[in-house]
């Protein structure tokens, strides 16, 4: 039996993340490198010469060209906090390495805080890896597929078109071999026409992208808007892999 790549790509251990991040100056100097990977920079007049200074137990930055004062957390999802920033980094590590959905209260326990922190640290978190997705836009080669979810209701019609579930659209960018994912992005849209096609490829590809489909009519938008588009024939459902005599990648994006 073949070996999913990637289900099986190396990951960072437990081990590895406390060697990493298991105290909180390794945290601070973690993100301060990712902060100011060039060295400090004032977030009102970019300067670079800073003092530095306490108040309390927190470290304050003061900018000597426009004496702005700054601190590493201000301005991030960790202002304001009063909890450790170890005590962040492991929740940050526990929900994007799991395979599934961590609940708030498994949450709780590995992190040793009352469920309402936890909920709280959950549900930012979240809102944070929201907003970045947002602004992505895939490039290079991508994989593009049509997908209706969801619905409660029995009847109507079934497949593309129904009336009782939500369209979406599922891309996903992958390498020159198409057998490394790299982003995906599964989103949402109104419908399958070309006001909300047209709208989808301005928000989420980038220019001049090598697009794969299963020949969706609506998908001809990809070609107005100048990207490469190579329909693929599923044969009734089962990917195909090869079109025209000519070795194609496997239609799998959803």
């Amino acid at each position: 039996m073949s070996i999913n790549a990637v289900q099986f790509q190396a990951g960072l251990s437990m081990p590895e993340f406390f060697a990493s991040y298991g105290t909180e100056a390794k945290c601070y100097r973690a993100l301060y490198k990712w902060r100011w990977p060039q060295g400090f920079r004032c977030p009102v007049c970019a300067g670079r010469v800073r003092s530095r200074f306490k108040r309390g137990a927190a470290i304050y930055y003061q900018c000597s060209a426009c004496r702005h004062q700054t601190s590493l957390i201000a301005g991030t999802m960790f202002e304001g906090t009063k909890l450790p920033l170890r005590t962040w980094m492991l929740a940050l590590h526990l929900l994007t390495s799991t395979k599934t959905n961590m609940a708030a209260l498994e949450l709780m326990r590995h992190l040793g805080v009352n469920y309402k922190t936890a909920w709280r640290m959950k549900h930012k978190i979240m809102q944070v890896m929201a907003e970045r997705e947002s602004m992505r836009k895939l490039a290079g080669f991508v994989q593009i597929d049509d997908a209706y979810l969801g619905g409660e209701r029995n009847g109507g019609k079934a497949g593309r078109g129904s009336e009782n579930k939500q369209a979406f659209l599922i891309a996903v960018q992958t390498d020159a071999t198409f057998t490394a994912p790299r982003f995906v992005v599964i989103e949402p849209v109104r419908s399958f026409d070309n006001t909300s096609l047209q709208d989808w490829i301005a928000r989420r590809l980038a220019p001049e992208c090598e697009v794969y489909t299963d020949g969706l009519a609506c998908l001809r938008r990809l070609e107005d808007a100048g990207h490469a588009h190579t329909t693929l024939d599923t044969g009734g459902g089962r990917a195909a892999t090869e079109t025209a005599g000519v070795d194609s990648p496997q239609f799998n994006a959803s």
